[in-house]
């Protein structure tokens, strides 16, 4: 599997990390689905909404995780941003085809946090922002045991 995009959906993904650092970002990806593809048409920015009760919340499903409160390792999308995105992939014909977040001043590697709120059918594109200048950008989708694994990333050109 891979994740089809052009550099425009990067750029905007990469100027998001910026944007938003020392904190982490967090979008949506649009798109569609192939048998071995999943082709990214939009990337949608959302505000990171993680606070003390959004850790409260996770730490009462992951009681075993020691989750802190800063927006500069955690994100989280509100529900109701989450549902009216899907709306619009609907009547659009898409579907949401995946996540990307930031990871500032770390390597765009999963955390352990990453891969317990994942889910399998999404591609999971990490930006590292290294003093506020976006680095590494990769992707990740889950395995059948819920580990990550690396999936490749093609940047098509517009036509």
């Amino acid at each position: 599997m891979s994740i089809r995009l052009t550099v425009e959906h990067l750029r905007l993904i990469c100027s998001h990390a910026e944007s938003t650092y020392p904190h982490e970002c967090c979008g949506l990806l649009l798109g569609q689905l192939s048998q071995n593809d999943r082709i990214l048409v939009e990337a949608i920015a959302t505000e990171n909404v993680w606070n003390p009760t959004a850790a409260a919340d996770f730490q009462a499903i992951e009681p075993n995780l020691n989750l802190g409160t800063e927006k500069n390792t955690y994100y989280t999308i509100a529900p109701e941003v989450m549902l009216k995105v899907q709306k619009k992939a609907r009547d659009r014909q898409l579907d949401i085809i995946g996540v990307y977040h930031s990871h500032p001043n770390h390597p765009a590697i999963p955390s352990e946090f990453d891969r317990l709120c994942a889910w399998q059918t999404y591609s999971y594109i990490i930006v590292s922002v290294l003093q506020g200048k976006a680095g590494d950008v990769l992707s990740w989708s889950l395995d059948d045991n819920h580990q990550f694994q690396p999936e490749e990333i093609v940047v098509e050109k517009l036509i």
